[in-house]
């Protein structure tokens, strides 16, 4: 090799380590980073299969960027409320483990059942804490998604819903979350206004025309996985 040739080998190696992304520890590479979902009925995906659930389909993405993540732990089943949630937490048995990611998406429940904006203020304030301690205390690694409008759905329209009524609870919901989001620091996902986009389409609900398919939770994992990949460091 003549030197004019290693000259320009070693600029290159020197222009190609610099313009990498560069992660702030020292994890080896084939250590598993994990992450815990919290929610209700749009966790644990009702209604699709275990693969489409935007949980997964995050962890799916994540690989493109060279993050190697575990299968997701959720805590999360159709039909709970804030407070069924932390009993579902409690029951879990993680109270001394920590995750390198969290999720909270928990509301639709409470709006749906009538509980009141300031029960659901209490309740989801003490949850995010909760996320925020098992992300070690790292808010940074803490997202919360809005809630869903359920009340675009077919389900909603053969029931005959207020669609107005549905659609304003769900905005008050989302602007306490949002809000107490803010305050802790927190990353937060509006997902809101887009699902009022497409989620009455036939081919964005499951069989039961309420939940989401799984081409709604690709979306939200799309938007979760941007995130992860801009704005948190592993």
């Amino acid at each position: 090799m003549n030197k004019l040739t290693y000259f320009i080998l070693l600029l290159s190696s020197i222009y190609f380590n610099c313009t990498q992304p560069k992660r702030t520890d020292n994890r080896m590479k084939d250590q598993k980073l994990t992450y815990l979902a919290l929610g209700d009925s749009y966790t644990i995906g009702e209604g699709v299969e275990e693969a489409g659930r935007y949980p997964n389909q995050t962890v799916e993405l994540l690989k493109s960027f060279g993050l190697n993540f575990e299968k997701p732990t959720i805590i999360a089943k159709t039909g709970w409320t804030t407070d069924e949630l932390n009993a579902g937490i409690n029951n879990a048995g993680i109270e001394h483990k920590t995750f390198d990611l969290v999720t909270l998406l928990i509301g639709v429940n409470n709006q749906y059942r009538g509980r009141s904006i300031e029960n659901y203020q209490e309740e989801f304030e003490d949850l995010l804490n909760q996320a925020i301690r098992f992300a070690d205390g790292d808010a940074s690694h803490v997202a919360v998604i809005s809630i869903p409008d359920w009340g675009v759905t077919p389900f909603a329209l053969d029931k005959g819903s207020n669609q107005q009524k549905v659609k304003q609870e769900i905005d008050l919901f989302n602007k306490v979350n949002g809000e107490i989001s803010k305050k802790m620091g927190v990353h937060y996902i509006h997902i809101t206004e887009r699902y009022r986009e497409v989620g009455f389409l036939p081919e964005m609900v499951v069989e039961d025309k309420l939940h989401p398919s799984h081409l709604i939770y690709e979306e939200w994992a799309i938007e979760l996985a941007k995130i992860i990949e801009k704005k948190m460091q592993f």
